[in-house]
C-alpha cells in the first residue's frame, strides 16, 4: 500500500483550503494549489463560463453527481425536485442509485432525465448475476455507458479485512463476467467502487508468497476490455493511499472518479468520517495534482458527499469549485 507522504501536514493546510459557508464567491489560497491559484467561482447557481474562469478546469460535460449524496433530501422532496435543483446549478450528468428510481420504469426514468436535460452515464446498481440481464436492460434504456455498483460483485471484499486471496480472485472473475455481459449489451464496462478496506485488506499470493492489497489484486486480475474502476478519492486517502501515485500507475484502468472531500489525515478511518466530509474544495484533499494526474484517463468526475445536508449548497459549491478550479 502506498502511503501519502503529505498526510502529516494536511491539518496545517486546512485553513488555507476552507471556504466560508454561504459565501458569494470562492477563493482558494495559493498555498493549497501546487501549480497555480484557483479562479473565483461565480455567485450564481449557473454553469461557469469561460469568461468566469481561467486556466485548466473540469468541463461541466464531464461532471456528474451521485444522487446518494441527497438520499435524505430526496426522502423529503423526491427525486424529480432533486434533478430540477441539479439542472438549475448546471449539471449535465447524474449517477443514480437504487433508491433514485422511486419505482419508475426505465422508460419513465429516462423521460424524467430528458425533461431536465440530464444524462446518466453511470449508476450504482445490482451486481447479482442471476438477474443481471434485468440490470442491463434498465441501464440500456436510460442510456448508461457504464454499469457498476457502490462496491464489487460477489463475493466482494469484506470490510473487516477477512477476505482471502481466493476471495479477491473470485471477485475479479465475477467482475470480468459482468463486464463482458455489459460490453456485449452496449452498456459499457462494469466498474467497482472502493471504500477504504480494499486498501487495508492485505492478502498473500499462495504461489509467490507476495503480500499485496486487495485493490492491487483486483487491478491485476480483471480484464481491461470489460472492467473499469471508480476511484473514491476520499476513501482512498482515508486509507493512507497516495492517490496521485495510484492514478499515475493505473490511470488507464481508473475511468471514473468519485470527487469527495473532507478532513484528513486518516485518524478517523471508516464511516465515522461522515461528519468530517465537506463540500468539494473545503477539505484537506489536494485537488491540483489529482486532477492533473487524471487528465486523459478519467471520463467522468462524480461529485459525492455521503449524508449531504438537505440544501442545494453542497451540489452548487462543489460544482462551482470543480468547473472553476485552475490546476
Amino acid at each position: 500500500m502506498i502511503k501519502d507522504t503529505h498526510a502529516g501536514s494536511t491539518r496545517s493546510r486546512r485553513g488555507a483550503t476552507r471556504r466560508l459557508a454561504g459565501a458569494a464567491s470562492l477563493a482558494i489560497a495559493a498555498t493549497a494549489v501546487l501549480t497555480g491559484p484557483a479562479a473565483a467561482a461565480p455567485a450564481s447557481g449557473n454553469a461557469n463560463s469561460a469568461a468566469d474562469c481561467a486556466g485548466k478546469s473540469v468541463p461541466a460535460s464531464k461532471i456528474s453527481f451521485q444522487l446518494y449524496s441527497y438520499a435524505g433530501w430526496q426522502g423529503e422532496i423526491g427525486t424529480e425536485a432533486i434533478l430540477a435543483e441539479l439542472a438549475e446549478i448546471g449539471y449535465k450528468n447524474v449517477e443514480p442509485f437504487g433508491g433514485s428510481y422511486e419505482g419508475r420504469t426505465a422508460e419513465e426514468f429516462r423521460a424524467l432525465l430528458k425533461e431536465y436535460k440530464l444524462k446518466a452515464p453511470s449508476a450504482h446498481g445490482s451486481t447479482a448475476e442471476a438477474t443481471f440481464d434485468q440490470t442491463l436492460a434498465y441501464a440500456k434504456t436510460i442510456g448508461q455507458k457504464y454499469t457498476g455498483s457502490g462496491g464489487w460483485a460477489a463475493p466482494g471484499i469484506n470490510r473487516d479485512g477477512t477476505s482471502t486471496y481466493a476471495d479477491v480472485l473470485a471477485t475479479a472473475e465475477a467482475m470480468n463476467r459482468l463486464g463482458e455481459l455489459s460490453v456485449e449489451a452496449g452498456t459499457g464496462k462494469h466498474f467497482g467502487h472502493n471504500h477504504w478496506w480494499e486498501f487495508t485488506t492485505l492478502v498473500t499470493n499462495p504461489e509467490t508468497g507476495e503480500e499485496t492489497t486487495a485493490y492491487e489484486v483486483l487491478l491485476a486480475n480483471t480484464d481491461p476490455r470489460y472492467v473499469a474502476f471508480q476511484l473514491d478519492v476520499f476513501w482512498a486517502s482515508d486509507a493512507g493511499v497516495n492517490v496521485v501515485d495510484l492514478l499515475e500507475r493505473h490511470g488507464d484502468r481508473i475511468e471514473l472518479l468519485h470527487i469527495k472531500d473532507g478532513a484528513l489525515p486518516a485518524d478517523t478511518l471508516g464511516f465515522e468520517s461522515f461528519p468530517l466530509l465537506t463540500d468539494v474544495g473545503e477539505g484537506d484533499i489536494e485537488w491540483a495534482p489529482i486532477l492533473d494526474a487524471a487528465q486523459g484517463h478519467v471520463k467522468y468526475y462524480v461529485i459525492e458527499r455521503d449524508g449531504a445536508p438537505a440544501t442545494a449548497e453542497f451540489a452548487e459549491d462543489s460544482f462551482n469549485f470543480l468547473t472553476c478550479y485552475s490546476y
